[in-house]
């Protein structure tokens, strides 16, 4: 199931990390994953029942870790 956030909600969301980078639901794997995705370092943030769990402690790190553009 995909992520069905709000998107004045997604506007303003971004991830915690130092970069502070915009979310994107998602994963690069799965598109309809209940996650979101950091644009900038890959971290991916899981959605639990319709809430965004910004926590450092709990995002998944990305295979690849993708350099900054």
């Amino acid at each position: 199931m995909a992520v069905q956030l709000d998107p004045q909600l997604l506007d303003i969301l971004a991830c915690p990390s130092d970069d502070h980078a915009a979310l994107r639901p998602g994963t690069p794997d799965d598109p309809e994953a209940d996650a979101l995705t950091c644009t900038s370092c890959g971290r991916q943030y899981p959605v639990t029942d319709g809430i965004p769990v910004l926590l450092l402690d709990e995002a998944t790190q990305p295979a690849d870790p993708q350099p900054a553009e």
